[in-house]
């Protein structure tokens, strides 16, 4: 059995036919745990998460930005935006099974690997939180995401305040930190205060602020975190944080870890994708 991490697909399909075929993978053997963005962007994102339906556990997804994007489209809490290729899923004849598959998965996950564990988010994690809190506060998204309460929470998800957190939170506003976190976040001061204007790499960061995972004393600082989100920043190894969003949708690689008997054993492979969209256009 072998375990892997992938970074950022959205949309693009033949690229993780290809990177599956590469690593040889077995859904009766394997398991695959995909960092968010299936969707959106590239060209063709039911053809995503059909294949990760039809790979039943195997395949372990968790949300980013533009799955979310994808919901609150569908639920008419978003207007799509001028760059967005979703219509082969809103358009689909399987859509709400598609849409409610989507729903089901979750914003973050662990997996002990080795006897220790990996913590797994789209974008980042607050410096104040732990592995703990963080899976905690993403199970409160996760109810919400899955109860009749979804249209409403889609129409409140939006927004850049509360731009830190407070454990006093509460309502949509606690909910909207924990999603821009898990799912926006790049660049925060040393106090958690959050940037969302910044895409820059990690060396250009704005005055006062740092990508989330240099955050002196974080909580997660032995925890390692694996996350995508981040295309600028591309791949980053280091012994407790593993960057894996390689720019597929720009044309760049869609990248893969495979784990050895530990977490720190990681051999990276990555298949070069065609570029689906020009970064500025």
């Amino acid at each position: 059995m072998a375990l892997y991490c992938i970074g950022d697909i959205q949309g693009c399909d033949r690229a993780l036919g290809r990177l599956l075929d590469l690593i040889d993978f077995s859904a009766s053997r394997d398991t695959a745990f995909l960092l968010g963005d299936l969707v959106n962007r590239g060209p063709d994102s039911a053809a995503v998460l059909r294949r990760c339906m039809a790979h039943g556990d195997a395949l372990r997804p968790l949300l980013g930005n533009h799955d979310l994007h994808l919901l609150a489209t569908a639920h008419g809490a978003r207007k799509p935006s001028r760059r967005d290729t979703l219509a082969n899923v809103l358009d689909a004849p399987d859509r709400d099974a598609l849409l409610q598959w989507l729903r089901l998965q979750p914003l973050a996950r662990q997996h002990d690997h080795g006897g220790k564990p990996l913590l797994m988010v789209h974008a980042g994690v607050l410096p104040s939180w732990d592995a703990a809190q963080t899976l905690d506060l993403a199970d409160e998204v996760h109810r919400v995401l899955r109860s009749a309460d979804l249209p409403a929470f889609l129409r409140q998800m939006y927004g850049n305040t509360p731009d830190h957190w407070d454990d006093s939170l509460t309502g949509p506003d606690r909910l909207r930190v924990v999603v821009n976190a898990l799912t926006r976040l790049r660049f925060c001061s040393e106090r958690g205060v959050m940037d969302f204007d910044s895409t820059e790499s990690a060396s250009a960061a704005p005055p006062g602020l740092m990508p989330w995972f240099d955050v002196p004393g974080r909580g997660t600082a032995h925890t390692l975190v694996a996350f995508g989100h981040w295309s600028t920043l591309g791949w980053l190894n280091r012994p407790h944080c593993l960057g894996l969003d390689t720019g597929c949708v720009w044309g760049g690689c869609l990248s893969a870890v495979r784990f050895g008997s530990s977490l720190d054993e990681r051999e990276l492979l990555q298949v070069h994708c065609e570029q689906a969209q020009a970064p500025g256009a």
